[in-house]
């Protein structure tokens, strides 16, 4: 994941705070967790979803992936790709049960929702925990820097040669990017997303904030401060790495998990799938064939 979609401007920082705290009490109160596996070989998930009519999504708060927007209504591009594919099987609707980025692998985990629809980026670390659907888009990374980027930070070398005070948000692959590059880990300040990472450089904390291309242009668009640098790749073990999304299950759902690979899959055959996408800032730059089996690390 990092890090995390019509598009019309995006919900302030307060009206997003409210609509997730609203959603997440109506998550809590509405219903409780799901109910524990019936040890059917692959999970029998799909079957209970399909009957009670509902999946619940873990999302969090991030645009373009996943947010409540200014009229309180779920969206942004995996949970409005969940909705397609999700009623495709036989699972009328879906509901959003809001949580920070670092609690959405234990969220899975405590079964206090059904799928992680986030947009989060697929890693051989997080193989380890759940299992993904095969990527619903690739990715580049970028920085929030000051007007001018008078530090001249093009990617995460600069920002190591140069000693920069650098920013990413919780649970974002960009930590470990930074790491892979020199950058100490205990001196990286980690913020919950990338407004509070917009704010940090706005307001002198730091120089720079690294997140996704989409994420980081989008945050800074009303910003008189701030301003985004060219994606790029990072270098990882001396290659330029691109990063994939995608939806993570629990591991023992592996049906259900399949049965959404091949739905998804119709929709990048039919070219539907960058239709659902492209209002939230995808082009086909970010269609991809990656596979989750690749990017977890064969």
């Amino acid at each position: 994941m990092s890090d995390q979609r019509t598009r019309t401007a995006g919900p302030t920082r307060r009206s997003l705070l409210a609509g997730v705290a609203a959603l997440g009490a109506l998550g809590a109160a509405g219903c409780s967790r799901v109910a524990a596996g019936s040890g059917v070989e692959g999970g029998d998930l799909l079957d209970r979803l399909k009957a009670q009519g509902v999946a619940r999504l873990g999302i969090a708060g991030e645009i373009p992936f996943g947010y409540i927007d200014k009229n309180g209504e779920l969206t942004g591009e995996a949970p409005e790709l969940a909705k397609v594919i999700f009623k495709r099987l036989g699972v009328d609707r879906v509901q959003p049960v809001p949580t920070e980025f670092g609690s959405l692998i234990p969220g899975l985990a405590s079964q206090q929702f059904d799928v992680v629809a986030a947009g989060m980026y697929i890693n051989p670390d997080r193989c380890q925990q759940v299992i993904f659907s095969d990527p619903d888009y690739q990715m580049l990374d970028a920085f929030i820097v000051r007007k001018g980027n008078p530090m001249g930070l093009r990617d995460y070398e600069d920002v190591v040669k140069k000693k920069a005070k650098f920013a990413t948000g919780t649970g974002y692959a960009e930590i470990a990017y930074a790491v892979e590059h020199g950058y100490k880990e205990d001196d990286i300040l980690i913020v919950p997303d990338q407004v509070a990472g917009l704010n940090a450089v706005e307001s002198g904390r730091v120089d720079v904030f690294a997140g996704t291309a989409l994420t980081t242009r989008e945050v800074v668009k009303k910003s008189d401060k701030a301003e985004v640098t060219e994606a790029f790749a990072p270098i990882i073990d001396g290659e330029p790495h691109v990063d994939g999304g995608g939806f993570a299950f629990r591991p023992n759902e592996t049906n259900l998990r399949d049965a959404f690979n091949v739905e998804l899959h119709k929709l990048k055959k039919s070219g539907e799938l960058l239709r659902i996408l492209k209002p939230f800032g995808f082009t086909e730059n970010e269609m991809t064939d990656l596979t989750a089996k690749e990017l977890c690390g064969g």
